[in-house]
């Protein structure tokens, strides 16, 4: 394996190294630009190579020494079969399709984006709860169809309309997305809970620190905004459910595999759940028998909390100093040091 000072060496007699990209269209449909990345070395960029372990990620890589992945996995076997991996660069803040752990025995860092989309995060977040309570869309959509034309009344709606002044707001995981979304909730005059393992003074001022039970007990609205890890997944259980208030309103657009799905569809079922927004579920893309599709007032959008096209160029942009740190010795956003 050649060492980074021989990487400097080849850059500097013009040489460029190869970095390849194996499923840049999410990031990148055509409204951005690869000129960031393409200063940098040899630039290959495939749309979409395979999101299931496959021979054709390998075979892409090749001799590349810098490899750029959204979603595409990179396993311990494509590690060992391109040998000439110096640097993998995550297009996204969760690293979890790399085997990071493997790469750094092999003395290869896996850098990510740690912070690209807080506000766009948040305000997501927020957009979904504004859709439950009033339901833009479903409206929109009637009045096209000529029911408002056609109503013997001045206006009609369909659904109960929801007013969020005064009510309580729970928050798991008052991170840089739960301070944004809890900054929101603020400013509609709602009382912000916060459930966090770590209690910051910029939290305090934004939210009262609660226990988890007195969380779920108090509020009438949860977001999810907390990693996943061993003791949050399938935080959201009966069990859990069973001590929210009747009617509680659910918003994740965090990690699907906080919720146990079934779950949360018979609690949807049930009302005891009023509704849910969700911008994630357990296996994505989402799969034909997966509970929520059919269960009562769910609304499902794609994993589009972060699509943004100015969050998608902040990727970008910290994508490519994450590469240029790395050529210059100075490696930052390191998962795996």
């Amino acid at each position: 394996m050649r060492s980074l000072k021989m990487i400097k060496t080849m850059m500097n007699s013009e040489q460029k190294m190869k970095i390849v990209v194996l499923d840049g269209y999410t990031e990148n449909p055509g409204d951005l630009s690869w000129e960031s990345l393409e200063r940098l070395g040899e630039l290959t960029v495939y749309d979409r190579t395979s999101y299931t372990e496959s021979p054709l990620i390998a075979e892409r890589i090749g001799d590349a020494e810098i490899v750029v992945v959204n979603k595409t996995p990179v396993s311990k076997e494509t590690i060992d079969k391109c040998g000439n991996i110096k640097l993998i660069a995550v297009l996204a803040t969760g690293y979890n399709v790399i085997d990071y752990m493997y790469a750094k025995e092999k003395g290869i860092p896996v850098v990510n984006v740690p912070t690209y989309g807080t506000q766009i995060v948040g305000q997501y977040a927020l957009g979904l709860l504004l859709e439950i309570c009033s339901h833009y869309g479903h409206h929109d959509k009637t009045v096209k169809e000529g029911k408002w034309e056609n109503n013997k009344d001045w206006c009609y709606w369909d659904y109960p309309m929801i007013e969020l002044y005064g009510k309580t707001a729970g928050i798991i995981g008052l991170g840089r997305i739960g301070q944004a979304t809890a900054k929101l909730l603020n400013a509609l005059d709602m009382k912000v809970l916060a459930c966090d393992t770590y209690e910051s003074e910029a939290g305090k001022e934004l939210a009262e620190y609660v226990t988890l039970d007195e969380l779920f007990a108090r509020s009438d609205v949860i977001f999810l905004h907390c990693p996943l890890f061993p003791d949050t997944e399938g935080i959201i259980n009966k069990d859990n459910i069973a001590k929210m208030k009747d009617g509680v309103i659910l918003i994740n657009n965090s990690r699907g595999q906080l919720v146990v799905e079934q779950d949360l569809a018979d609690a949807l079922n049930s009302g005891k759940i009023y509704a849910a927004g969700l911008d994630v579920v357990s296996t994505e893309p989402i799969r034909g028998d997966n509970p929520l599709l059919t269960a009562k007032n769910c609304l499902i959008t794609p994993h589009i909390s972060w699509a943004a096209q100015a969050s998608r160029q902040r990727i970008m942009d910290i994508t490519a100093e994450n590469i240029r740190s790395f050529l210059e010795e100075n490696t930052v956003n390191c998962v795996n040091s």
